[in-house]
């Protein structure tokens, strides 16, 4: 009963808490080698309106591109890409990424596999054939999701992930470069437990609760992502009320995750995702990650207001937050008396699974 009294106390503790830092000092992130290069005079950009908010925000934040979409990433410049069945499945409708999907396809077509067998096959080789491309594009790395119908299967996981990770590696790329997207259940934190283990990197998605981010730490996994704007379309939805920057609740849940991990020494990278707008954005910066949308990345780089630093290590080891452990029995527990955290990881599991049914009924047209 105390864990979950301290759990329920974090939220408060963080809507209170402003987190403030000097805008003109840079601060390294968990994994400086995947950076961008920073010159001496980014430490004073802030006071440089000519530069763009997306300039500003490369100067504490990895930003990610939230997208299939290979044009785009050219575009801004991100240093790394995330996929998922929804985006993958948008960009292979296109006429453009036409050819991946037919090269997925022929490398499979003859080759003895049948049914289901084959459709996963070539699935797999389509998520594989958009990461190579990616990889092309971006300095740091690419995230491939595992299918999300095994998101209660904690073996199937780990068996796919080693499948997609061997398949990267056989066209010449190192794991340290591909983080392998798991749904944040407790099966598929306990598969990243296990993949963390052999060295293969992975980004836990559809994360949406305090309890799923400290499980996640405790497994050690690479990274996570709670989806801000999926939190907000619940609260706005559940209230009727309109959020706004820190009172956003996406925003505050990404904030308590933040400080806890940095206070608390836990390596696990905070990537915040699903944006709705630039201001929660904007109240995120300093956060580890963000990937962001094609959409979003356009008006950030449309923008030279200034940009000030809003999440930072040192403010976070003054939260006056208390260490929590879970073991599975208070893990389902808090996440069951987390509605919002139920119902839109459950929602997730569904939609991406619907768009995979999609992605393998348009290959099944093309066998």
């Amino acid at each position: 009963m105390q864990t979950f009294v301290l759990l329920r106390a974090l939220f408060s503790i963080s809507d209170l808490a402003e987190i403030h830092s000097a805008a003109t000092q840079v601060i390294p992130t968990q994994n400086p080698q995947f950076r961008l290069p920073i010159s001496p005079s980014a430490r004073y950009r802030d006071a440089d309106m000519s530069l763009t908010q997306l300039d500003q925000l490369k100067q504490f934040t990895v930003v990610v591109a939230d997208t299939g979409d290979f044009e785009s990433m050219k575009s801004y410049q991100p240093q790394d890409a995330t996929t998922n069945p929804s985006l993958i499945l948008q960009a292979a409708e296109k006429p453009e990424y036409r050819p991946l999907v037919e090269k997925a396809v022929a490398d499979f077509r003859n080759s003895g596999l049948t049914g289901q067998e084959q459709l996963s096959a070539i699935l797999d080789r389509i998520l594989i054939l958009f990461g190579l491309e990616i990889l092309k594009i971006v300095p740091g790395r690419v995230s491939t999701e595992v299918d999300a119908r095994l998101s209660f299967d904690t073996d199937a996981t780990v068996a796919k992930a080693r499948e997609l990770i061997a398949a990267y590696e056989k066209e010449g790329h190192s794991r340290e470069r591909i983080l392998i997207k798991i749904a944040s259940t407790w099966e598929g934190i306990k598969a990243a437990e296990i993949l963390e283990k052999d060295g293969i990197r992975c980004n836990l998605t559809l994360l949406f609760s305090f309890a799923q981010a400290v499980a996640c730490a405790e497994a050690k996994v690479q990274l996570i992502s709670p989806f801000v704007g999926r939190i907000l379309d619940w609260y706005k939805a559940s209230t009727g009320k309109d959020y706004q920057g820190d009172e956003d609740p996406g925003v505050i849940s990404v904030k308590a995750i933040y400080n806890y991990y940095k206070k608390f020494g836990y390596q696990t990278e905070v990537m915040g995702a699903s944006f709705r707008n630039v201001g929660e954005i904007q109240a995120l910066a300093g956060c580890d990650l963000l990937t962001i949308s094609p959409g979003l990345l356009k008006e950030l780089q449309a923008s030279t207001e200034p940009l000030a630093r809003r999440l930072d290590p040192a403010a976070a080891a003054l939260d006056g937050i208390e260490k929590i452990t879970l073991d599975e029995k208070t893990f389902r527990f808090l996440y069951n008396e987390d509605a919002m955290a139920v119902e839109k990881t459950a929602d997730g599991i569904r939609k991406f699974s619907a768009d995979i049914i999609k992605l393998e009924k348009l290959v099944a047209s093309m066998i």
